[in-house]
Parts: C-alpha cells; structure tokens; sequence
C-alpha cells in the first residue's frame, strides 16, 4: 500500500499526501524517497504551477519522523545519515523555485513542523496544532526547520517555540506568523485551493521571479551551511543516553 499520494490538478496546483492516518502522518525512509521524487517532478514540469503538502485524515498532517524506525538508530553516524537525507530533502523543498504551502490538516509535531517552515506559506485547520516538541526528547530540530524557522519569523517568536517545546493552537500559531491563514475544518482542502487560486492566477514566470529572488538572499546567507550545523548538533545529541531514555519513556508511555 502506498504511503503518499501525487497529483496535479488542472490549474497546475501538485498535491503530496502523507498517507499513513495509522502512524498519524509520521515519515519514515519510504515517504522520504517519496517525497523527494515529488520535488523532482515538480521542478521539472512546467505545467506545475505550486506545491501543497498535506495529510490524510483530520487528526495528523505529520508527526514528524516514525519512532519505531528511527528509534533504532543509536549512534552518531547513523543518526546523521538519517537526519542529512531528510534535511537535504527539505532543503530541496526550501528552494524549490515555485510557490510551496504546507496545508495543515491536522497536528504538526516534530519534524512535521520542519516539513511545514521549508514551505513559503501555511494554511491551517482551526483544530489544528503545532510544536517543535524535539527539545522534550532530548535532541534538537535535525533537519533544518530551526535554521528555516529563524529565517521566517522573528528571532523572539522562533525562539520561543524551540525553547518551549509547546503545542500551539492554529490561532496562537497564526499571531506569530507561523501560520498565514486558519480555516474551518469544513471542506478544508476545498477551502485552501479556493485560497490559493489567486497565485495560481499569476504568470508562471512571475511567481518564479519571486521566489528565485527568496532563494537568493538565502544563498547569499549561507543558509544551507547553517542546516548542516544544525543536522550535524542534532546528531551529536541522538547518541546521548538522555535523548534513547526519553524515547523509551515517550514510547512506553504511548503503549
């Protein structure tokens, strides 16, 4: 059974699905490789106008990476293989030169908030909820999304996510500019094509022209050298005893 879903519609909007309700969204190597293929095709299709990115079901958009899997991965080298294949992805995602939402359907948890800040805009449901929660696990965001985040929000709200670890509501998110719009649960997607359609309307050489012009203040940044430090930190602390005990205890907890 597929763990993701591609498709385009007729005003050029792709739309990736995370299909695993089960596993409330959560990426594991499969959904990785996934969605890297997706990115492939959309930078190279020029009938694709815009990427939306988002989750089956009402509960999860993503739970950022599967425990079960990447609970097994004990040192720092194996950690970092992981955490680099998935940050070099997102990184992808970051610079596609085309517009990217992440439509928040549900929880954004973890790394699922990293997916949602590498895409320009997010939209999400009024139920919907968000956290960078790695701090409470012993580790630190791997796979760029702090790097991202501090990029796009203001350096005292990006903090003060990462910091606390919290769950913020769909409102709570969209006053500091995390999340751009909130919707009702209602027709949800419905809804977030409706709002996009004024971009899709655009010329496809100008919402390029825009965001090539976003890619390049972040190359001149270095942005992508900021990622590696925060990929290769987050690895360093995956192999300590606290981030595997509190795994345990997070997983023996859920059980």
């Amino acid at each position: 059974m597929s763990k993701t879903s591609f498709i385009v519609n007729q005003d050029g909007l792709a739309i990736f699905t995370f299909l695993r309700p089960e596993r409330r969204n959560a990426i594991d190597y499969d959904v990785m490789e996934d969605l890297r293929t997706a990115l492939i095709q959309v930078k190279a299709s020029s009938r694709i106008k815009m990427l939306m990115i988002t989750g089956e079901g009402e509960k999860a958009f993503c739970s950022g990476g599967d425990l079960e899997v990447f609970h097994k991965l004990k040192t720092e080298k194996e950690a970092y293989e992981m955490l680099n294949k998935m940050g070099m992805i997102l990184y992808d995602l970051l610079t596609l030169p085309k517009p990217t939402v992440a439509l928040l359907n549900g929880a954004a948890v973890g790394g699922g908030c990293e997916v949602a800040i590498a895409c320009d805009l997010r939209l999400a449901s009024e139920y919907s909820k968000m956290g960078f929660v790695q701090g409470n696990l012993g580790i630190t965001t791997g796979w760029g999304g702090a790097s991202i985040l501090m990029e796009k929000l203001l350096p005292q709200d990006a903090l003060f996510m990462l910091y606390t670890g919290k769950l913020f509501t769909a409102e709570e998110a969209r006053q500091i500019g995390y999340v751009q719009k909130v919707f009702s649960s209602h027709h949800l997607q419905e809804q977030a094509i409706n709002h996009c359609g004024e971009i899709l309307k655009k010329p496809y050489s100008v919402l390029t022209a825009y965001k090539e012009a976003m890619i390049r203040k972040w190359t001149s940044q270095n942005l992508f050298a900021q990622i590696q430090e925060e990929i290769k930190q987050c690895a360093k602390l995956w192999e300590t005893d606290e981030h595997h005990k509190r795994v345990d205890s997070f997983m023996n907890r859920k059980s």
